[in-house]
């Protein structure tokens, strides 16, 4: 059956069908949405708690544990962490791949409803969630700063009108603001004159609580009028709180403004940021898991003159970092590279055939396959990104491969003399077969993918799809349009004389017609010599083989090529018992350094909130010609600020790709776990310790904050109670007068504001004023804290970490210099069994580097059942057991040539790397196919055996093989060779790709025959054997007659 008939007789309507699917795919083209990368993000949810004044182990236990618990019985969490500190607490849910975030969203907000009533009844608010992961680097940092306006002004613009509005974009998880508080009445009480006078803090607590009641008041109404009810029952300013009564002693009024100082503040006086060297409330947008940054950004920006016109005028926006300009370089060079590959292939075509018409048919293969696999692309919801265009890019050597083997062999056919028509009817008749074959069997190489799961089953699963679609468009287009166009096109050349100019033309093609005579003629001397001495080419694939495995145990493995998008975090953590007033000098000594260092154009950072001993920093990079890599500024920077006193600065890279939802200062993680908080605490510093000697790891450091300074009163009930104090009332006035303790609300129509209470400043400087610090009792007396309560000092932890609901410390790392992810986890594993650790303490690598770890065990699997399914593919294909061996014969060359290009280029065996393996194993066996169904033609026309059959095909494939190999190699070279953004990405897969072929492409034109005649000599003694013992089983069923015939065995 001639599949391509119908269509070489209707050019017509096979022209008109080419041009509907090119212009298919073009519209497509333009409608594609730009992303990084596919969509890997696994569903992530942040719920934040905050109890103003609590200690991290109290948040932990009464706020923590019983989200945890609720939080930990929904369908589908792999990963639940929280991490307490001062005041607040934040629980990071990772979901399933499969989980919808919105549906799990729905899910969390049910939990926090049925946790409601386990929690605090002092908690300000409810619990809140975000559908954001909090590890994730902010997308876009604006900075507002003004030269006339406070920062509890700013902070409120920022707060109330643009993170609202920011928030609501489609693709933003969360706008966070930071450097800042909101605009709150503080109330800096004196404990000795509330004491003087007779008043308990929790008066003076109760009584601003009851002055803001903003409740409804009613109407009156008669026939023809209706009155709302109103009353000035809102103190919105200090001046309105000042004149408050809070008891009357003597018949005089004792007013808040008597015993304390009331002024016009902010929420939290410990928050300070800053951007470039200015005072600035910083704006953090992070992406919702899913969501296609460059579009979500483009959204943002389109929106910063609208919110600019909302804010006051003399408050000015600044964009201070943006992911998307290295993006969006990045994904235009791979359209670069995507045209040049098309352009070389095609370059490959013309200097084989040197026949202008010939090289227009592939030329016009190439670009209809790719604008169908477009148009595929675009129906799926697939995205341009980096992956599904390194695919195109590889795909088009392939695409070009069906053209070529179809137009070569139409092209032989009309040299023996037929007509143009009848060559392209006897040539695709003869070769469809071979093509539908090699296309298919190529797909199977993606199967197992596509039935991956996992973080690498979902980043490789677009990239399968987006492959497999350009080979069935290119299969299509090689059996209508490309035969048409042969039966069209070509002519034969006429035998008229060259004209002058063309001479030099001539020249050239007798040149390229003699070297491939010369090479044609010395690869048939070659491979009959190798004919004659079979076994040593078989010892030389078992060689092959084996060397296949050492290689691969023997390279380096990572998980993701480190891309250098030009933007640093920085995390500064100081002692454990440093103040804010010390954190926020050592910030700005910090930041001064960065910001002098020529390469950096931004930085910003922010201490203060929930951070007591840390700081958080952003750095952009200078881009553009003589652009420095993060990686060269981070280690002048460590250089630089190594010394500085008391506090140390954790940079690393920021990344597109983040897994895990634990915030950290590394690239990586190692998390240790135990049911023992005691035994954690005794085992992490030993651990932290092995792991900050190894050679391996930099900048090792760990969550754990165990050493912070307590002030702890060790209180004497009997004597409390005798003094007619509870323990109840105790702990309240030392929140009242310690915790910034949020006591009354300012309704405002835009926000609500706080009125928050403490004690005066010059109460809060050391814990020797407690000595001298009153409580009221309940008939108005004053009781010295010293009466019933002694003072002292301990430790005590500044955060508390759980990981599944159980104590956790997680210690982060970064990879030294030439040093691989695989390298750095044996190290870790090695250092970890060398200390003995009590079986109690669970350590395991987690985030990026516990997905590396499952990556790479699965690795071996995968290429495995890529294999198979070939096999079996090609078994069908073929009806037998043995030819598909001979196919698969071809791919221990392959790997041997891609894992030695890329050990030679020094590049890490990544999952870019694996994908061109993968790909490999389905590009050279091609050649494979191309020589055997030849040779098999050949056998059933009588040539005598196999041998001479797979010479002659072998012989008549070469130059169909090295056009294809050849289209292939240029196809892969410009991800190869190319240095711009992005590169660290697609190296990989090109030197894979080029050095899998390269080598392949000498190898299995001399294996690939010889196990074909070996296989088939060994198929005919197992065929003799069966025959004769097929032979026997008759003359044993009659008896005596069968020892006579043992002289024939």
């Amino acid at each position: 059956m001639n599949l391509s008939a119908p269509f070489i007789h209707r050019p017509i309507g096979t022209w008109l069908l080419t041009l509907g699917l090119m212009l298919a795919g073009t519209v497509a083209f333009f409608l594609l949405p730009v992303a990084p990368l596919p969509q890997v993000d696994y569903p992530t949810i942040s719920v934040s708690a905050s109890l103003p004044g609590a200690s991290p182990d109290t948040m932990a236990a009464t706020v923590a544990t019983p989200l945890e618990r609720t939080l930990g019985a929904i369908a589908g969490v792999n990963e639940i962490t929280s991490s307490s500190s001062q005041g607040s607490t934040r629980i990071t849910l990772q979901f399933d791949l499969s989980r919808d975030i919105d549906s799990a969203a729905n899910d969390v907000q049910a939990a926090i409803n049925a946790a409601r009533t386990l929690l605090p009844t002092g908690m300000p608010s409810n619990p809140t969630y975000r559908k954001v992961n909090p590890a994730d680097s902010p997308i876009m940092i604006l900075a507002l700063t003004s030269s006339s306006l406070t920062r509890g002004q700013m902070y409120d613009a920022a707060s109330t009108v643009l993170a609202q509005k920011l928030s609501q974009v489609e693709g933003v998880g969360q706008a966070t603001v930071s450097g800042g508080a909101l605009p709150a009445v503080r109330v800096s009480l004196d404990p000795v004159r509330l004491a003087a006078n007779g008043v308990s803090l929790e008066q003076v607590r109760s009584a601003i609580s009851t002055t803001n009641a903003n409740r409804p008041l009613g109407a009156v109404e008669r026939e023809d009028h209706y009155w709302q009810i109103a009353a000035n029952d809102q103190a919105r300013v200090a001046a309105d709180y000042a004149p408050l009564v809070l008891r009357w002693k003597d018949g005089n009024a004792i007013r808040l403004s008597d015993v304390a100082e009331v002024t016009d503040s902010v929420q939290d006086v410990r928050n300070f940021g800053v951007a470039n060297g200015k005072p600035a409330i910083l704006l953090q947008v992070f992406k919702q898991p899913g969501a296609n940054i460059l579009e979500a950004v483009d959204r943002v920006r389109s929106l910063l003159p609208q919110l600019q016109a909302s804010i006051p005028a003399a408050i000015d926006i600044e964009i201070v970092s943006d992911r998307t300009p290295t993006l969006r370089a990045s994904v235009k060079e791979v359209e670069n590279a995507l045209v040049i590959a098309v352009g070389l292939v095609i370059l490959v075509v013309f200097l084989f055939l040197r026949n202008g018409r010939a090289t227009l048919i592939p030329a016009v293969a190439v670009p209809v396959s790719l604008a169908g696999t477009f148009g595929v692309m675009y129906l799926a919801g697939y995205t341009l990104d980096n992956l599904s265009l390194m695919a195109l890019t590889i795909a088009t050597g392939f695409v070009v491969d069906d053209a070529i083997v179809v137009l070569e062999n139409i092209m032989r056919h009309m040299e023996r003399g037929k007509s143009a028509l009848q060559a392209s009817l006897d040539g695709a008749r003869e070769i469809g077969f071979t093509v539908v074959s090699m296309s298919i069997s190529l797909i199977a190489v993606f199967v197992p993918i596509l039935f991956m799961g996992g973080i690498v089953g979902r980043f490789f699963r677009e990239f399968a799809i987006v492959m497999s679609a350009a080979i069935l468009v290119s299969l299509v287009v090689s059996l209508t349009t490309t035969p048409m166009m042969c039966a069209a096109l070509l002519k034969h050349p006429a035998p008229a004389k060259a004209a002058p100019r063309t001479l030099w033309w001539a020249r050239f093609s007798r040149w390229v017609d003699g070297w491939q005579t010369r090479g044609l003629r010395a690869y048939r001397h070659s491979l009959a010599w190798c004919l004659r001495h079979q076994p040593v080419v078989l010892l030389v694939l078992a060689g092959v083989v084996g060397l296949n495995v050492y290689l691969y145990t023997a390279i380096d493995k990572g998980f993701m090529p480190e891309q250098d998008t030009g933007r640093i975090s920085g995390f500064i953590r100081a002692d454990q018992a440093t103040s804010y007033q010390a954190m926020e000098q050592r910030l700005q000594r910090f930041l001064a350094i960065v910001q002098a260092d020529p390469a950096v154009e931004y930085v910003t950072g922010t201490t203060g909130g929930w951070q007591r001993n840390a700081a958080a920093m952003f750095m952009t990079l200078k881009r553009g010609p003589g652009q420095e890599s993060s990686e060269v500024v981070i280690a002048r920077l460590r250089e630089q600020l190594k010394n500085e006193p008391g506090a140390r600065l954790f940079m690393s890279p920021q990344r597109d790709i983040r897994i895990g939802g634990r915030q950290s200062g590394a690239s990586f993680d190692y998390t240790l776990q135990a049911d023992d908080i005691a035994e954690l605490r005794t085992w992490e510093p030993r651990i932290r310790q092995a792991l900050s000697q190894l050679p391996e790891l930099e900048d090792v450091n760990s969550d754990v904050a165990d050493y912070g300074l307590q002030t702890t009163l060790v209180i004497d009930r009997d004597a409390a109670t005798r003094l007619g104090l509870t323990m109840a009332q105790i702990d309240a006035t030392l929140n009242d007068a310690f915790g910034q303790r949020q006591v009354g609300v300012i309704y405002n129509p835009l926000n609500q504001y706080r009125v928050v209470m403490e004690a005066a400043p010059q109460y809060l400087q050391s814990p020797e004023t407690l000595r001298g610090f009153f409580f009221v009792n309940n008939v108005g007396q004053q009781v010295p804290l010293t009466a019933f309560a002694r003072i002292t000092t301990t430790n005590t932890p500044l955060s508390v970490n759980h990981e599944r609901g159980t104590p956790a410390s997680t210690i982060s790392f970064s990879l030294a210099p030439g040093v691989s992810l695989s390298q750095a986890a044996d190290a870790v594993n090695n250092a970890v069994a060398e200390l003995g650790v009590p079986v109690g303490i669970r350590g395991s690598f987690s985030g990026t580097a516990g997905a590396f770890q499952s990556a790479l065990a699965g690795q071996p699997l995968l290429i495995l059942a890529a294999i198979i399914t070939i096999y079996l593919v090609l078994g069908i294909l073929y009806e037998n057991l043995v030819h598909p061996i001979t196919i698969l014969s071809t791919l221990p060359s392959a790997g041997v040539g891609a894992l030695l290009a890329l050990m030679w280029f020094k590049t890490e065996f990544s999952l870019i790397a694996l994908i061109g393996v993968i790909l490999l194993i389905g590009i050279v066996k091609k050649n494979a196919i191309m020589m055997i169904d030849f040779a098999l033609a050949r056998q059933r026309d009588g040539y005598a055996t196999a041998a001479q059959s797979i010479y002659r095909a072998c012989s008549l494939r070469l130059r169909p093989i090295l056009m294809t190999t050849m289209a292939a190699i240029f196809g892969a070279l410009p991800l190869a060779l190319n240095r711009a953004d992005g590169a660290e990405l697609r190296q990989p897969l090109g030197i894979a790709v080029v050095g899998g072929l390269l080598v392949s492409q000498l190898l299995t034109l001399y294996t690939t025959p010889v196990v074909y005649v070996a296989l088939d000599r060994l198929r005919q003694r197992v065929l003799r054997a069966v025959r004769r013992l097929r032979g026997r089983a008759p003359q044993a069923a009659r008896g005596p007659v069968a020892p006579a015939l043992e002289g024939n065995d």
